[in-house]
């Protein structure tokens, strides 16, 4: 009796030129960089959640002010990985999660391919205190 060997997926051929936009981001909460930000995300790009009630909606602008290029304390603690990649033609979408101490996010975003590369679009999110 012969037995087949396991099948693994074919990466579709932007898997990793999808990637670079999200390792960008991860990369800019590392290490608390508006600069990896505004690479990674579209200028017109909206950051949006409900946290504790009400709907939040940023502005790129907005986000980035949030980073002052100090790592937070625990910076070697935290934990960041793409959960899940759907690309079809220009468009793709993904899930991040992000472990940061006390509280985990879930990032859903929506990507583009431009003619400057993949940029996130928009992003959605979710904080979920541990």
């Amino acid at each position: 009796m012969t037995t087949a060997a396991p099948q693994h997926p074919i990466p579709h051929p932007e898997e990793a030129a999808v990637r670079l936009p999200l390792e960008l981001y991860m990369r800019g909460h590392a290490e608390d960089c508006a600069a990896h930000m505004r690479a990674a995300f579209l200028p017109s790009a909206r950051l949006e959640s409900v946290r504790e009630g009400p709907l939040t909606s940023w502005t790129l602008d907005v986000y980035c002010q949030r980073f002052n290029n100090i790592p937070a304390a625990d910076e070697a603690l935290r934990r960041r990985r793409i959960d899940w990649l759907d690309i079809t033609g220009t468009s793709a979408m993904a899930k991040v999660t992000l472990e940061h101490g006390a509280v985990t996010f879930t990032d859903y975003f929506v990507l583009l391919k431009t003619e400057a590369g993949w940029k996130i679009a928009n992003k959605a999110f979710h904080a979920q205190p541990q």
